[in-house]
């Protein structure tokens, strides 16, 4: 057996040593002699190859200040260091961190897009959402949608679902036909006012406007008044209409910010029959949010499943074993193939709708728990998308 030690620059006497250490029993003696004298040689080689490495080693880089006497490394003078050769470090740029991937906490310089128009209850959640932005009003949902692809704004603020009407399903329809990411929520507490004419009395009115939703939402107060109701597109535009018709016998059920901006004088306030009405409204934006573990996060996701007895119940169960809470279930058909043939009875072959399942669970995707829920549930789903991973707004 031979273990020959190959050259090593800078250390020029010792490139072509040899080192054999015999591996037979006899001569002990003196293979054991030999084997000294090549071990003594081999530390020797060892040594001088580890005082070329610290020499290396301790060699400054640019504009780094040495660690130890720079006598014993390199020949420097400091007198003659040029000037300006060594770097501020404090003016080098910072690391990004996750925290300043997000938008500023008052929304300044934040272009914000959202349906209707001023004093919308959605431009009332934007600007609870980013205090300072720049709202932006927009003609319908799909054009809100369009303001954030096309670069017109940085976020939009849409309605997803009333404690009272329920789920918006037109926004659950567009969320899966475009590419934007949920980025937040909002939770905004409803205050239906009814609103007048400056001077007029709640008795003067025969007509009062507003969106269909908020006219279901204060069924009780407007039977009690006895009008008749006349539907609008949003309640921000019932408003609009009745300052600018001039109509003393006209009212409109919208917010208290809509009366300021249109002139309008508040004639009752929470009109609506439930006290604790409550809008949950969708942040979107082109960049997903970098989901953390400091806080309490939600996830929303959409997938289908494969056709077979108790699939629903395996893909719900993924989350029940990680002891995730699911928090919304909603279930579109699908609009590309909303029927699915299935072949189940000796007469014929039956017609069921295909089913898209939006969920909403609280966990960050950087939980173990949703990553491998996850995993799981795409052993059932033909189709699976995470819109998106955000933190839970509190009321």
């Amino acid at each position: 057996m031979a273990l020959k030690a190959g050259p090593f620059q800078g250390c020029a006497r010792t490139s072509s040593l040899l080192v054999a250490i015999s591996d037979s029993g006899s001569g002990c003696a003196r293979n054991s002699l030999n084997w000294r004298n090549d071990f003594v040689r081999l530390r020797k080689w060892e040594s001088c190859r580890m005082e070329v490495l610290a020499q290396r080693a301790i060699t400054p880089v640019e504009g780094e200040k040495p660690g130890v006497d720079s006598s014993q490394t390199i020949n420097r003078t400091p007198d003659k260091e040029p000037r300006g050769s060594r770097k501020d470090l404090s003016i080098l740029p910072k690391p990004l961190s996750a925290t300043d991937l997000h938008s500023p906490n008052d929304g300044s310089k934040v272009r914000v897009a959202y349906q209707g128009l001023p004093g919308a209850y959605s431009e009332i959640a934007a600007m609870k959402a980013y205090p300072k932005c720049e709202t932006v009003p927009c003609d319908d949902f799909e054009a809100a949608f369009k303001a954030v692809e096309l670069w017109l704004v940085e976020k939009a603020v849409l309605p997803i679902e009333n404690s009272v009407g329920g789920s918006i399903h037109r926004n659950y329809d567009l969320l899966l036909r475009h590419r934007l990411h949920i980025a937040g929520e909002v939770q905004l507490q409803v205050n239906h006012c009814l609103l007048a004419l400056q001077g007029v009395r709640k008795e003067e009115l025969k007509n009062v406007l507003s969106h269909p939703h908020a006219l279901d939402q204060c069924e009780t107060s407007l039977s009690a008044l006895g009008v008749l109701r006349i539907s609008s597109e949003d309640t921000a535009m019932a408003a609009q209409m009745v300052a600018s018709s001039g109509k003393r016998d006209t009212g409109a059920i919208a917010s208290a910010r809509a009366a300021e901006i249109y002139g309008l004088d508040i004639l009752a306030e929470n009109v609506q029959d439930d006290d604790n009405n409550i809008t949950r409204f969708l942040i979107l934006s082109r960049e997903p949010v970098i989901p953390g573990t400091d806080k309490l996060y939600k996830t929303s996701i959409v997938f289908t499943l494969e056709e077979g007895p108790g699939v629903l119940f395996k893909a719900l169960a993924v989350f029940s074993l990680r002891e995730i809470n699911l928090t919304k279930i909603e279930s579109r058909p699908q609009r590309q193939r909303p029927l699915r043939v299935v072949d189940d009875s000796n007469e014929g072959r039956a017609k069921y709708f295909d089913y898209l399942f939006y969920i909403d669970f609280e966990a960050s995707m950087m939980d173990p728990r949703a990553q491998c829920a996850m995993a799981h549930l795409q052993e059932f789903a033909r189709f699976l998308r995470v819109l998106g991973c955000y933190p839970v707004d509190i009321v």
